[in-house]
């Protein structure tokens, strides 16, 4: 027996059940009208169609999700989630097609999809707050389209990362790792009574006008702690971050990098640590799949 060895995993009406069970707790909710009186299921039909008595309208859970209108199986679906949700450095597209026996396509779709589940999206409190620290650094990755390796890093991809010690963590494609490209960023993300933590970089040099307190280590002259003042926690963030789009995904897209950057911002954030095992990983990606509607129809988008 595994974990996949799970009714759900291997029986499409299981999978309907555990799907219904994770987004509609208190019942089944109608996507038209919200309602959640007078819902049947409508026998005969397919695979867990309901029908709602005031709007009239026919819907099964999957609408409004990512898993609407696919033509694959549920519970293949729900294998997938799970399997990039306990992959610790991520799994490739083509081993998901290996595991689940579809063309790289497919397989290739539902990765981005699954993706999609994982961003935390717009309109999230600010992190930290009194008493609090969060970490701050950046990183290179990638190569630039149609731009030549050269000294430096201006040929590369910049990612920007926020990390609460104890805590989650939140990560942004930018154009550049200039202070107009950052701060705004870090002032938008971090709560003003906060203690920030960065290394000697020059565009973090104002942080202390905006911040309860600022400290840096200089990692120039090989310092990397000097009490509890370091970036080991954004630097340990980077370095899974780094491995699994190296070792796994090897090829860095800047179309797409925001995707893989929610991806690991997601594991990192509902983490063992932070007393979540994979089995809850996996009910929170499939509760942030709600409302975020992408069928075959629609093309993937930067």
């Amino acid at each position: 027996m595994s974990v996949l060895s799970a009714p759900y995993f291997r029986d499409e009406a299981a999978a309907f059940q555990q799907l219904e069970a994770t987004l509609w707790p208190q019942g089944p909710v109608c996507p038209r009208c919200g309602g959640m009186d007078r819902i049947t299921a409508v026998k005969g039909a397919r695979m867990g169609l309901r029908r709602c008595g005031p709007c009239k309208r026919q819907f099964t859970v999957t609408v409004g999700t990512v898993f609407e209108s696919s033509h694959v199986k549920l519970h293949m679906w729900l294998q997938a989630v799970y399997l990039m949700c306990s992959s610790k450095k991520g799994i490739s597209s083509h081993q998901l097609m290996r595991v689940l026996e579809v063309q790289y396509k497919t397989a290739w779709f539902m990765t981005h999809r699954i993706r999609e589940a994982m961003a935390s999206g717009s309109g999230l409190p600010p992190m930290g707050g009194e008493g609090k620290v969060v970490e701050v650094d950046e990183t290179s990755i990638g190569q630039k389209q149609d731009m030549p390796k050269r000294r430096g890093y201006a040929h590369k991809h910049a990612v920007l990362t926020l990390v609460e010690r104890g805590g989650k963590s939140r990560s942004f494609h930018v154009d550049g790792t200039k202070a107009s490209d950052l701060l705004p960023i870090i002032k938008a993300n971090i709560d003003p009574k906060t203690h920030i933590m960065t290394d000697e970089a020059g565009q973090y040099a104002s942080l202390k006008k905006h911040f309860a307190g600022h400290d840096f280590v200089q990692h120039g002259k090989g310092e990397y702690v000097r009490g509890k003042v370091h970036s080991n926690t954004v630097e340990g963030f980077y370095s899974v971050f780094k491995r699994g789009m190296k070792g796994i995904y090897q090829h860095c897209s800047e179309k797409h990098l925001h995707r893989y950057v929610a991806e690991f911002d997601f594991r990192y954030s509902n983490r063992v640590k932070l007393g979540v095992d994979d089995a809850q990983r996996t009910v929170a990606a499939l509760r942030g799949i709600v409302g975020k509607r992408l069928t075959y129809k629609t093309p993937i988008r930067a």
